[in-house]
């Protein structure tokens, strides 16, 4: 660049003294005639970003582009977050000049340079972690003097030339829109008039038009543009594009493929006798069928070159040459491109490099023709007419997959000649990316948990990175690991077997599993169920396509892939009277997913096979509505499991045909337990869960011991009361509550549990004084202490005080089924005005959503009034909502004797005291008894 000289070289410390890096400096000279100089604003109240004037000028082959930025620094801050002024810029291609470096204070402007301060310069590469050298140098200036109050100014160029371009100019940059805050800003592209340059704006509701100035045209923009319009998150990217302003001297999309072409010439580029030579004799040797030596050749370039992007030395578009990236086993897309179109050349297979955007491809098109339309680069082989998308970055490629296609939308390929746009076919993978195979056995119960075994095999970009981490984790961060990526397929679970073993000819790896899982079994609609398709959690189509201006955009569907899921459930009772209720068999297209699924249930089994396949096609405007009631029908329509009434349930394990189920919970609990330990408790905290919840108390209650020495917390010590409670040990049940209360004074949970300890121990005023205190406070938690406390006397002290409490309470929140309940269930339980408590709980069922317990509170009013045949008919309907409620099922066994139903009364009564033997204790206070 004539008439500008440049700084001589200096060394540059980067690390501990005596470090050392050559480097470039900036250049400090006077801005180039073209470069306006912003005003500045007369009065800057507001602190951040004041001006921002950005220019770009297209000289030759040549990009300059000016900045001239004003800061005010109103705060502490804003003054440390601005005070450090680092700039980046690539040597390579030219310079960094700084023009301005200045301190406006008070209307006077100070140089910040003046006294011979330097901008110090750096290579830090900033994105090593993600695999990308990029050779960027910063230059960082703390600016020495800076003041709340100032602004700070920096005017600076940055010029930009890319000799891999042919004598071609490009540039894009991004339009600053609203709401974003500027005092003053503005763009302007200019170049000469003669030069056949090429622009295009992506901005919306921005009016451009060039200018003719002397020799040059200019085309100028005021910042912040109009707030840009909002686009839905679904759709294809070509309707997203962000604000840009492009440029170009290339000619078309031809003229950018010619340019590039020579940069991959493969001629000579594996020299005889090479190392790289005898990988393409041994390939050539193992076959003479080309599929097969493009899949090896392909294997070789992504499995033995590990992946570094070079960005520097002209890096940004030079490939990196097929015998240096053989020797040092590394390189970027360009270099495994080159490296495996030299491969296949020297087999004589016809490819060709192809330019691709792995982000935005679906919006290449509309770009204008430029390099910078592309980041990244494959070869297109053809074999037996047929194209082939090879990319040398991807991982676990096989033969079986090499006619996948990747989502890269238009490509441009790289010929001699030129070359345009080509759109890539999409089809759905020809190899399963998950491959998840799960044995349930439910044989025992549908209560208990699902003990379940797990194959899934895994291919692609996951298997390469499992590979990798297998190689890399010791045994715990490896099960860490696995545990992890098992939860977002299968869910959470206890595993006592969890192996992952890669297989590299496959390309993939297989990890098998045994654990315990949560009961798939809900209650809905008065009956237990399980949902049998992962249709309803893996297809979502709720497009938004409401506003007008969105109308006619279709929506994406994402790249291809490819899920095969297969069930099978091992049903307690041999399956009998177990069925499915849904569509079973599917085989449809929804939301862009080819979706095929079969049901079959026989000899106590049921299994669900399912196929989903996507090929990323779009759904057309026209078609949005269809298609969202396609989905909708089909997944309300969902497969499910419906368990008999009598099915069997973990308060009824006896004489169960099969106990392998059982066997085996306890077993895998038992494994994990054995591991527990101070920083991880989850093994006991689900083992004492399981124990309670098929009423072995006392195992629950040495599992939980065991848990409170490892990591004693809140949770555990009030775990324990509870459990001590239903073995009877009231004074234990309150220490442990009373330790609980230690650890967290407020809580409310540990407060109710020892007030109501402390009252069952006979000292009620004690316990009425521990709610006083904390009602006292205040606060949101008031109203919810008042309940409790009522309930507190009304179960062991002045059963009026506690009505009177609750009447109080109710007159603040007349419509509180809760409270409605807790007064209702006062007088049925204590015998005070029994005739009220019935419109309280009928009054609270006609406010709840769920009645179950308000149904129970009900039947005991029945029960109290002598209605014996109305308490039964309330406590079915509680139980046929929540069957473990043990409250109903002792009283119902109460009214069974009444009705002179003995064997029924016994086998609640059975149940009840399996569920929680203290309930029989608890109405014994009553006066209730079987």
């Amino acid at each position: 660049m004539a008439g500008w000289g440049r700084v001589a070289g200096v060394v540059l410390l980067i690390g501990p003294a005596g470090s050392a890096l050559a480097g470039e400096q900036p250049l400090y000279q006077p801005a180039p005639d073209w470069a306006q100089v912003a005003t500045l604003p007369d009065a800057a109240p507001g602190g951040g970003l004041q001006v921002l004037d950005i220019e770009q000028r297209v000289d030759g082959a040549t990009v300059w582009n000016y900045t001239d930025t004003v800061i005010k620094l109103n705060t502490p801050e804003e003054l440390a977050q601005n005070s450090n002024v680092t700039v980046g810029w690539a040597p390579d291609k030219g310079d960094l000049i700084v023009h301005e470096l200045s301190i406006i204070r008070d209307g006077q402007v100070i140089d910040a340079l003046a006294g011979g301060q330097k901008f110090t310069v750096l290579r830090r590469e900033e994105a090593l972690e993600q695999r990308e050298l990029t050779g960027i140098l910063s230059a960082n200036l703390p600016v020495e003097g800076l003041r709340v109050g100032d602004m700070l100014r920096l005017r600076m160029s940055i010029t930009n030339k890319d000799d891999a371009l042919g004598g071609r100019a490009q540039l894009a940059v991004p339009l600053i829109a609203e709401p974003a805050r500027i005092g003053s800003g503005s763009y302007r592209l200019s170049w000469r008039a003669d030069d056949k340059l090429q622009w295009k704006s992506f901005a919306n509701g921005v009016t451009l038009k060039p200018v003719r100035k002397g020799a040059y045209y200019e085309l100028p923009v005021t910042l912040p543009i109009a707030k840009q319009a909002e686009m839905p998150s679904d759709a294809p990217m070509r309707f997203r594009s962000p604000p840009l302003i492009e440029a170009s001297t290339f000619s078309g999309w031809s003229d950018v493929s010619k340019v590039m072409a020579p940069l991959y010439a493969t001629a000579g580029t594996i020299a005889d006798d090479s190392p790289l030579a005898a990988e393409v004799a041994a390939i050539k040797a193992a076959t003479i069928d080309p599929l097969e030596r493009a899949a090896k050749a392909l294997q070789l370039v992504q499995d033995k070159v590990r992946y570094l992007a070079v960005g520097m030395d002209g890096g940004n578009y030079v490939p990196q040459a097929p015998a240096k990236t053989w020797d040092v086993r590394y390189g970027d897309c360009k270099a495994k491109t080159l490296l495996l179109l030299a491969m296949l050349h020297a087999m004589d297979i016809d490819a060709e490099p192809v330019l691709a955007h792995a982000q935005l491809g679906d919006a290449v098109a509309s770009r204008l023709p430029t390099a910078l339309a592309f980041n990244h680069v494959i070869v297109k082989a053809t074999i037996g007419g047929e194209p082939l998308w090879l990319d040398g970055t991807g991982l676990g490629t096989r033969l079986a997959d090499i006619r996948d296609t990747p989502a890269f939308g238009y490509v441009l390929p790289v010929r001699a000649e030129g070359a345009e746009l080509e759109k890539i076919a999409l089809r759905r993978p020809a190899r399963p990316t998950i491959d998840l195979a799960l044995d349930a056995d439910e044989s025992t119960s549908i209560d208990l948990p699902s003990v379940i075994k797990v194959d899934m095999v895994v291919r692609g970009q996951l298997a390469s990175l499992l590979t990798l981490s297998t190689a890399q984790l010791g045994p715990k961060e490896q099960e860490d690991m696995l545990n992890g990526l098992l939860q977002n397929f299968v869910g959470q679970a206890q595993f006592d077997k969890l192996e992952a073993k890669p297989d590299a000819s496959d390309g993939s790896v297989t990890i098998t599993a045994r654990g315990v899982f949560g009961s798939g079994w809900e209650r809905e609609d008065n009956h237990s169920e399980r949902w049998l398709s992962r249709v309803g959690n893996l297809i979502e189509f709720s497009p938004d396509r409401a506003r007008a201006s969105w109308a006619n955009i279709p929506v994406a569907t994402g790249a291809p892939d490819y899920a095969h899921y297969r069930l099978r459930v091992r049903l307690p009772d041999g399956g009998r009277d177990y069925k499915i209720e849904g569509e079973g068999a599917l085989d449809a297209r929804l939301a862009g997913v080819d979706v095929k699924r079969s049901v079959t249930m026989a000899d106590g089994y049921v299994v669900v096979d399912e196929v989903l396949a996507s090929s990323g096609v779009e759904i057309a405007p026209t078609d949005v509505a269809a298609e969202r009631d396609r989905v909708a029908t089909v997944i309300s329509q969902t497969p499910r499991l419906v368990a008999p009434e009598d099915a069997r349930r973990r308060w009824n394990l006896k004489g169960a045909p099969s106990t392998s189920q059982l066997d085996a919970v306890r077993s895998i609990y038992a494994v994990n337990a054995a591991k527990a330990d101070e920083e991880n408790v989850s093994a006991l905290i689900s083992e004492a869960s399981f124990q309670r919840g098929i009423g072995d108390y006392k195992a629950a209650e040495q599992t939980l011991t065991r848990q409170i020495a490892l990591q004693p917390s809140e949770d555990a010590y009030l775990s324990r009361s509870g459990v001590r409670k239903e073995l009877g040990n009231i004074a234990g049940a309150l220490a442990d509550a009373e330790e609980a209360r230690k650890l967290d004074p407020s809580s409310l949970g540990a407060i109710g549990a020892v007030a109501m300890l402390t009252a069952e121990k006979g000292d009620v005023a004690a316990a009425t004084r521990m709610f006083d205190d904390r009602i006292a406070l205040g606060g949101k938690s008031k109203s919810d202490l008042r309940l409790a406390k009522a309930a507190m006397v009304g179960e062991f002290g002045d059963p009026k005080a506690a009505i009177d409490e609750l009447d109080a309470l109710v007159a603040t929140k007349p419509g509180s089924p809760d409270l409605l309940n807790a007064r209702c269930w006062v007088k049925a339980s204590r015998e005070v005005a029994v005739d009220s408590a019935l419109k309280d709980c009928t009054s609270a069922m006609e406010l709840a959503d769920s009645t179950a317990h308000i149904l129970d509170s009900r039947a005991l009013v029945w029960l109290r009034l002598g209605r014996n045949d109305d308490a039964l008919r309330d406590l079915d309907a509680a139980l046929l909502q929540v069957p473990s409620l043990a409250s109903s099922r002792f009283l119902r066994a109460i009214v069974y004797q009444r009705l002179g139903r003995a064997t029924d009364a016994a086998a609640d009564l059975a149940i009840a005291r399996q569920l929680s033997p203290s309930t029989e204790r608890d109405y014994a206070r009553f006066g209730l008894k079987p």
